[in-house]
């Protein structure tokens, strides 16, 4: 991977912190090449701030994918403690469904995993997957995402 050119700003993350009115309603799973959906039960799903610093390390992460196979995530992942203060997490309902509400306008990328087989196998089934979601502060519905890879 190549090193970060963008550091973690506190300035261009702050926005999560502010008092807003959105709702973000998802649904995160992946479907198994035998055509099985496996939903994101009980997994920490995260709301990120689309910063400079955050854009990178998505393009790093992801390149073109939505979707990072679980072999292929860095092991040596430690972005600036900062950035996950600059997160909220909630964790997905048996279902893979999961809600962030009062959530300010900005631009978000929303990520969470959907793992499968043994916990003890050496390669783990499934992995990372995120995508982004844009609110304005105008909604009157909660916005509706999907994490699936795709």
């Amino acid at each position: 991977r190549k090193p970060a050119t963008q550091s973690f700003s506190v300035e261009d993350a702050a926005f999560i912190k502010k008092p807003g009115t959105g709702t973000i309603l998802g649904h995160a799973f992946r479907t198994k090449p035998s055509g099985t959906v496996v939903n994101a039960a009980g997994e920490v799903v995260r709301l990120i701030p689309a910063t400079a610093f955050s854009r990178e390390r998505f393009s790093q992460l992801y390149g073109r994918r939505k979707y990072l196979p679980h072999r292929e995530y860095p092991r040596d992942d430690n972005p600036d403690p900062r950035y996950a203060e600059y997160t909220r997490t909630t964790k997905a309902e048996a279902n893979g469904r999961f809600a962030f509400e009062n959530v300010p306008p900005g631009e978000y990328f929303v990520t969470t995993q959907v793992i499968w087989g043994d916990e003890d196998a050496f390669s783990r089934q499934g992995g990372t997957v995120y995508d982004s979601v844009t609110l304005t502060g105008k909604e009157k519905e909660p916005v509706n995402i999907i994490l699936s890879g795709h």
